[in-house]
């Protein structure tokens, strides 16, 4: 059984970053068993593995925290539901690539339990809405990190979240703004006014869709 924990105030990074290596450890030693935390965290900016320091636009806007997980620049911030899965991958195949992909799934159907089409872009990561007019917003994000098939690290989904807050980076290394077809959205932006309760209860039965019951059986390509 997956345990669920959810944190009633924004959580600092640094600090839930040294829970999840703790967490992991201790799956390690078999003294803790998988685990998926909901949060939200202050305003800042993670820097992936792959982050490109002219990625980050406005330096001194936010706290910058390198990080472990793959991936480049991305906001976190109050009205963005952090789904951190500590999960153990060798009873799933111990297959990266398929759990990128699951973890795709996941954020998709929470999304379709709102009647949103969340969709996959070869070369772009994360999970993307069309807007109309040739332009496609991000709408959550997905970075993973993993050790000894253990991984953690998870997927963001803006319920809320405050879009000017992303100008201060290249999300992903992906362009956005008035000039570029791409941008960032959210549930609210989108008309989509559902709480966090309820985006909480969408990620648990999506969850249980895709990693418990087997839901995305389908074999992801190499365009994924």
């Amino acid at each position: 059984m997956v345990e669920w924990l959810i944190s009633e105030t924004p959580v600092g990074y640094p600090e839930a970053v040294a829970a999840m290596e703790a967490h992991v450890d201790a799956m390690q030693a078999r003294t803790a068993g998988e685990q998926v935390w909901l949060l939200e965290h202050p305003p800042l900016y993670t820097a992936g593995t792959s982050a490109r320091e002219t990625d980050l636009l406005q330096p001194g806007r936010f706290p910058v925290y390198r990080s472990g997980r793959g991936g480049q620049f991305t906001y976190h911030g109050p009205g963005q539901r952090v789904a951190y899965a500590m999960l153990d991958l060798r009873p799933r195949g111990a297959d990266l690539r398929r759990y990128v992909y699951d973890l795709e799934e996941w954020a998709i159907r929470a999304l379709a339990r709102f009647t949103v089409r969340g969709e996959r872009r070869p070369g772009r990561v994360g999970i993307w809405v069309e807007r109309g007019g040739g332009r496609e917003d991000k709408i959550a994000a997905i970075g993973v990190r993993v050790r000894r098939w253990i991984a953690f690290h998870g997927i963001a989904v803006n319920l809320d979240p405050d879009l000017s807050h992303f100008q201060g980076i290249v999300p992903c290394g992906i362009a956005s703004g008035p000039e570029s077809r791409f941008g960032v959205t959210s549930l609210h932006d989108l008309g989509i006014l559902v709480s966090l309760a309820e985006l909480d209860m969408a990620l648990k039965g999506a969850f249980a869709e895709v990693f418990e019951i087997g839901g995305s059986r389908q074999k992801p390509t190499a365009a994924h």
